[in-house]
């Protein structure tokens, strides 16, 4: 698969400006990096974005996550590895995902549940990282991002 757009980086300055602000925000909202990679990369297997799946796995062996963890969020309801928190997270990231195929979306069950584990300072910013990963998600697919090649 080739890239469609050759300057990424340098077509729109102040688009790459906002993100990093929003990466920023992210960040100083006190989630485990590791919980965002899962979130990023769960979002992003459902998509079925190949690029983002690929950073999102290098993210979270960077956070310190297992491949054990990475390899099974596919399957995170049926794998042990993971714990009620991360679980609660994993499933407010499909629903907030899932709102194209007809899915019921974020119900108050799975609201309840984030909001029993979670700030309401980090489920802000585990909605960003899910916002931002379909954000990514949809970009990458219109422009054919490749696994492996960065946005840095």
């Amino acid at each position: 698969m080739e890239n469609r757009l050759k300057n990424k980086n340098t077509n729109n300055p102040d688009v790459w400006t906002a993100v990093q602000h929003l990466h920023k925000a992210i960040a100083a909202g006190g989630v485990d990096p590791k919980l965002l990679a899962l979130v990023h990369l769960r979002a992003s297997q459902i998509n079925g974005c190949s690029a983002c799946v690929y950073a999102s796995v290098a993210g979270g062996k960077k956070a310190g996550d297992t491949d054990e963890r990475l390899h099974n969020a596919v399957a995170w309801r049926e794998a042990p590895f993971y714990t009620e928190a991360e679980r609660a997270a994993l499933a407010l990231t499909e629903a907030a995902t899932r709102i194209q195929d007809g899915a019921a979306g974020v119900t108050d069950a799975i609201w309840e549940e984030a909001n029993a584990h979670f700030t309401e300072e980090q489920i802000g910013a585990i909605n960003l990282e899910i916002a931002l990963t379909n954000f990514f998600n949809r970009l990458n697919h219109t422009i054919k991002e490749p696994a492996g090649q960065t946005w840095g």
